[in-house]
């Protein structure tokens, strides 16, 4: 503390100053690139409710948003124990082609997926599983592989 009572290195409002990004930082943020695994259940809230699984769609439009949802869960808590491998159930369950590839959807950047799953994907930590994410797709798990 300073003589007049305010602590150094501070504003006397108690607020510190925001550090401006430079050009470059904002263009590194955006360009940053990562990679990611999901699995997609579609449900009849879903915006195409057919998939390569369900090609015509007729199981899609008749599962709930909760029961895929609760399905998802019960999928997720198998990997999450170590009694499934993400990418045994991406193949057996997503309804997205990438299912053929464990759920690997390669790399990606800001703005190539939708928000909600963007959000969620650049939050989790390499090797973090995500909670359940919904998307105007249906609902996903995702893991961040990179």
């Amino acid at each position: 503390m300073t003589e007049g009572g305010v602590a150094e290195g501070r504003v006397e409002s108690g607020k510190r100053k925001r550090e401006k990004k430079t050009a470059a930082e904002l263009s590194a943020a955006r360009n940053e690139r990562i990679r990611a695994s999901h699995i997609l259940l579609k449900h009849e809230e879903s915006r195409r409710k057919s998939s390569w699984r369900d090609p015509d769609g007729r199981l899609i439009s008749i599962t709930s948003r909760v029961k895929a949802a609760e399905q998802l869960r019960e999928l997720r808590e198998e990997i999450a124990d170590g009694r499934s491998l993400f990418e045994d159930v991406a193949a057996r369950h997503s309804h997205c082609s990438s299912a053929k590839r464990g759920g690997d959807l390669g790399q990606f950047g800001k703005g190539q997926m939708q928000k909600p799953f963007e959000q969620a994907a650049f939050a989790l930590r390499v090797g973090e599983l995500s909670d359940i994410v919904d998307t105007d797709s249906g609902v996903h798990i995702i893991l961040r592989t990179g």
